[in-house]
């Protein structure tokens, strides 16, 4: 499991300062499409090669490398697209309908997931996902509002591919901000991916949950979700942008409860957490990817947001990794505190610096 997760991030840290040179050079809404479609047929290849008897594990992990490559692609280019289709003053808005509308899947995929799979097997239960990319292709395909072209000027200096990498790791690491949103999100994600790589083993080997009951608690988690979207605008009007970061970010010591359920009612117990900080992480991803945006101009934001996933997504296969080990070391149960403890030391990152400074949303840099 540890592995499989690895596989399926490990792009990032490898990728994601190239990608981001091409996402601001290149029209991002085809590269998004691209980037579905493949992610669509690679999917595809699992139940087709269920059906000719001939999949294996190994395909497996050759799939989730290769969405974790195309997806290095897409999130760069969909951070850095929303800029180009709302005025830069509307952004905490727009970030707020895009995680409402994933919320929405995320309220009903766990749930919907759990009784396919008991219906119809996992093979085919991931044609589901297939089926997803091809809608959101479609999605893309449906945006009338142009986007600029991208065409170099006879005048400018010939194209410099690594100094424009620089660049773009120049806005992140320079900006106080940006270096401390960057520390703090890896952080979380160490720590989240951690307990996450034995979370499933605990469910379902330590607790005999079932499927649907697994799928009904990952619902849960995403209703508090849709609940934290709706709420991030009236939240942050009280706490401040810091402030909001800093409880948002610190729910990750939630977590150490989950072991709790060992002794007692696991499904109530795994749901209030899941419930708890489904709520903070759409506070948390609004804010900070509205400040980003905000502070980067708009030429940069391909470079800047494939920095930040490089910093913060490239700690993933490792807490992955270091999760897989330590639950053979110290047991599932020793590393799941291991990891929210971690989790929840992201904070330190917002409280120790000028983050939790900000009150308000910056004025938006001009290109």
């Amino acid at each position: 499991m540890g592995i499989l997760g690895a596989l399926a991030f490990a792009s990032y840290p490898l990728l994601g300062l190239f990608v981001g040179v091409w996402a601001d050079r290149y029209r991002r809404r085809r590269i998004m499409i691209a980037c579905n479609l493949g992610r669509m047929a690679t999917l595809a290849s699992i139940p087709v090669a269920f059906l000719l008897g001939v999949f294996s594990f190994v395909q497996i992990f050759i799939v989730a490398l290769a969405q974790g490559i195309l997806s290095v692609f897409f999130d760069a280019a969909y951070q850095a697209y929303l800029p180009n289709l709302v005025e830069r003053k509307d952004l905490i808005e727009g970030n707020q309908k895009l995680q409402l509308s994933a919320s929405g899947a995320q309220v009903s995929g766990p749930g919907i997931a759990g009784l396919v799979y008991n219906a119809i097997g996992g093979a085919f239960t991931i044609a589901f996902d297939a089926l997803g990319y091809l809608a959101s292709s479609l999605s893309l395909i449906a945006i009338r509002k142009g986007e600029e072209v991208k065409e170099r000027n006879l005048s400018d200096p010939p194209p410099d591919f690594f100094g424009e990498m620089r660049e773009g790791i120049s806005v992140v690491v320079d900006n106080p901000i940006l270096r401390r949103i960057a520390g703090s999100t890896a952080t979380s994600n160490l720590g989240t991916n951690m307990l996450g790589s034995v979370f499933v083993i605990f469910a379902f080997d330590y607790l005999h949950l079932s499927t649907i009951a697994f799928g009904l608690i990952g619902t849960i988690g995403a209703v508090g979700f849709v609940i934290g979207a709706l709420a991030t605008g009236r939240i942050t009007a009280k706490l401040g942008v810091g402030g909001s970061l800093a409880v948002s970010i610190a729910s990750g010591f939630l977590a150490i409860a989950n072991p709790l359920a060992q002794y007692g009612y696991p499904f109530f117990v795994l749901s209030g957490v899941a419930f708890l900080t489904g709520m903070m992480l759409p506070m948390y991803n609004i804010n900070q990817v509205s400040l980003r945006q905000a502070i980067t101009p708009n030429r940069l934001q391909g470079r800047m947001n494939a920095t930040m996933r490089t910093i913060v997504w490239g700690t993933i296969p490792i807490g992955a990794i270091i999760g897989g080990v330590l639950g053979g070391m110290i047991g599932v149960v020793n590393t799941l505190y291991v990891g929210a403890i971690v989790a929840g030391l992201a904070t330190l990152w917002i409280i120790s610096g000028p983050v939790i400074k900000i009150r308000n949303q910056p004025e938006p840099v001009l290109d």
